[in-house]
């Protein structure tokens, strides 16, 4: 394998993943200029001419281009495991330069900037494995606006998913336009505090308009999507028809005493880019 070249083709994927919006989240982004008007109409029209604007010039779309995540799925045969680490830190910071990226990760205690987009735990890497010889590494840029709105309630499990529902509505209704609706919510249910913070996280890589494969949950997804909705928030809080473009859903099973609710909000840059490498070392970006 040519470290260099993969490493290239990592910067790449966060290229992609700051300058193009996948399709499935600009077509939603299309559907609410159709629904929206006056000022709601007006915010998204000048969303759009931003994400058309980024792509041809190859420049950022937000200048908080975020916190470098990566969810990682290695195939256990991959030939390379001890690299990837190791690639994706030196891609972040070849690509903070190149692309370039605003530097974001700061020493909470000396308030140091690394100016790398590096730091303790940073670029942060959820990794996972599997059959089969390939690697496929989903970038998914987080910016601090939207972060901020990450949520984590500690029910009771008394209030069953009722509870549940309106702990999520609650929490959306208080961050307003704070995290840049139209907005992309993840809720993770169940597990422990950590992992329910992690599953909403994780449910981000859903592409808009993909409902969850269990019917009930799916049905509390959409559920979501019209209370939020009718809260009236709309695009960057101004009032409007939308709110959120997806809520989705992903649970873990609980200890009987805790019913954990993590809640992990994404802005109308739902980015996300995706890519592989194969164990002959070739990658491609998709």
């Amino acid at each position: 394998m040519d470290y260099e070249d993969v490493k290239k083709g990592i910067v790449q994927l966060m290229r992609k993943a700051e300058t193009e919006l996948p399709d499935d989240v600009i077509n939603a982004l299309k559907q609410a200029y159709k629904i929206e008007d006056g000022v709601a109409k007006i915010q998204i029209d000048a969303i759009l001419k931003n994400i058309d604007l980024a792509k041809k010039s190859k420049r950022p779309m937000c200048q908080d281009t975020g916190i470098q995540t990566f969810f990682v799925e290695v195939g256990v045969e991959f030939p390379h495991i001890t690299k990837i680490k190791g690639l994706i830190t030196d891609a972040v910071k070849e690509a903070t330069k190149e692309i370039p990226l605003r530097p974001n990760t700061v020493d909470p205690f000396t308030q140091k900037n690394h100016k790398d987009n590096t730091g303790d735990y940073i670029p942060y890497i959820t990794w996972d494995f599997t059959n089969g010889g390939d690697v496929h590494i989903t970038a998914l840029p987080k910016g601090g606006g939207s972060e901020n709105m990450s949520k984590l309630g500690m029910l009771k499990p008394g209030v069953g998913m009722e509870g549940v529902k309106d702990f999520v509505v609650e929490e959306m209704i208080k961050a307003g336009g704070n995290p840049c609706p139209p907005t992309v919510v993840g809720v993770g249910i169940g597990g422990g505090a950590d992992l329910a913070l992690k599953l909403g996280k994780r449910s981000l890589l859903r592409p808009v308009g993909n409902r969850h494969n269990n019917k009930t949950i799916a049905a509390m997804e959409e559920e979501l999507i019209r209370r939020i909705n009718d809260s009236g928030i709309g695009p960057m809080g101004l009032g409007g028809k939308t709110t959120v473009l997806d809520v989705h859903i992903e649970k873990a099973h609980r200890h009987p005493a805790s019913l954990p609710v993590g809640i992990a909000v994404q802005c109308w840059a739902g980015r996300r880019a995706n890519m592989i490498i194969h164990s002959n070392g070739s990658w491609e970006v998709k």
